[in-house]
């Protein structure tokens, strides 16, 4: 049980780090905030947005 939660935490703090890295490459605004928080909260957006997912593809692209 501790592996999957390790896991997973490892799973997001890379997908965190890959969309912040990649954000110039997206359509949204270019503000810190707006990038703190679609940062954070990608895995939620991912599963619920689809302009958000076709911007974390173009910003995971690089």
């Amino acid at each position: 049980m501790n592996w999957i939660v390790f896991g997973l935490i490892v799973v997001y703090a890379i997908g965190a780090w890959k969309f912040w890295n990649g954000f110039h490459r997206t359509t949204f605004s270019r503000s810190f905030s707006n990038r703190l928080s679609l940062s954070l909260l990608w895995p939620a957006l991912l599963i619920s947005n689809k302009s958000y997912r076709q911007n974390f593809r173009k910003a995971l692209k690089g």
